[in-house]
């Protein structure tokens, strides 16, 4: 392919007020970085991350211009290490995409060969992406806690942020699973959507905060999944039944969180940390397989809104405003 070849991209860029600004810009395949492996993306998602880089923390990217993404899926063009073939169906998310390597909200893209994993055939590249990095974060959560022995005889799974990207999978694959959800968010008006998805039941999210300080409380739950992290993942563990788990995966609710050792010494209560971006390629490779066969969702179209790239800057800002609910997936060339 030439390097004078064009296509759009997101591009978010530092202004001289500190500010950042988002638009639609026209690229050069030269534009992006030296590596291997070149695809044509045709599907991108929307995630927490990206609206994090593409308002400016610098936390999440350190260098701009620059094109959020950490999701895409989309077809080979080239590839110099001979890993894929032209044409082959790939994905990728985690390492570095997105971050401060051009990521997928972009109609094409340059990345090492090892980030990426053929698209299971029983997958479209658009169903690949209504899981993307939220869906496949959900699906490592479930199967950690079944790693640990977890069952659905054992009581109810609680999930916190109920309503977003990685919340909304992880009840729909627990419920396929046969499990009991009590599913947990800050916006009660979601609830008969939340029971679509198979929530048994549905609470404001700050009812697990209601503990307080006590070091351990009523057991409520057998295990959890929470997205959240701060107060609400101490009080999740207080509240955990003897034997039980609870994955860590988020912290929109912050990074920190103060608790005794009780509910680990006197319950056996376990953290399980979920780490979706360095995971090996092999542990990729298998949890795709599994949302491809027995995590696979029926009627996978019905947990996303599909939208334009024209349309990502406006959705980053709702994800800044917890006004976001479920799974968005970027047709990046509609």
């Amino acid at each position: 392919m030439s390097n004078n070849k064009t296509f759009k991209a997101l591009v978010v860029e530092e202004t001289s007020d500190g500010t950042f600004d988002k638009s639609i810009q026209t690229r050069n395949v030269s534009d992006l970085p030296e590596n291997d492996l070149l695809i044509e993306v045709h599907y991108s998602s929307l995630n927490f991350k990206d609206a994090m880089s593409a308002s400016g923390n610098k936390r999440i990217t350190k260098n701009y211009p620059h094109t959020p993404g950490i999701d895409a899926a989309g077809v080979v063009v080239s590839d110099k290490s001979g890993t894929f073939s032209e044409g082959q169906e790939v994905v990728v998310f985690g390492y570095d995409l997105g971050m401060d390597t051009d990521g997928g909200l972009s109609q094409m893209i340059s990345i090492p060969a090892d980030w990426a994993v053929e698209c299971p055939s029983s997958l479209t590249l658009k169903e690949a992406m209504i899981y993307g990095t939220g869906g496949l974060t959900a699906a490592l959560s479930v199967q950690k806690l079944e790693k640990m022995g977890a069952k659905p005889e054992d009581g109810p799974v609680a999930v916190t942020g109920a309503t977003g990207g990685v919340g909304s999978i992880s009840i729909a694959i627990l419920s396929q699973l046969g499990y009991e959800v009590i599913a947990f968010s800050g916006k009660p008006e979601q609830s008969d959507y939340l029971k679509e998805l198979g929530a048994s039941e549905v609470r404001h999210r700050d009812t697990i905060n209601e503990i307080g300080d006590k070091p351990v409380g009523r057991e409520l739950w057998a295990n959890a999944i929470d997205t959240i992290g701060g107060d609400y993942l101490a009080n999740l563990l207080k509240q955990t039944k003897a034997g039980g788990a609870v994955t860590s995966c988020g912290l929109a609710g912050g990074a920190e969180f103060t608790m005794t050792v009780l509910p680990f010494i006197t319950r056996a209560v376990s953290l399980l940390g979920i780490d979706s971006v360095y995971i090996p390629l092999a542990d990729k490779k298998a949890i795709w397989q599994r949302v491809a066969t027995d995590m696979k969702l029926p009627n996978l179209e019905n947990y996303c809104e599909e939208i334009t790239l024209e349309q990502t800057p406006e959705y980053l800002d709702r994800f800044m405003a917890s006004q976001t609910v479920g799974r968005y997936v970027v047709n990046v060339r509609g």
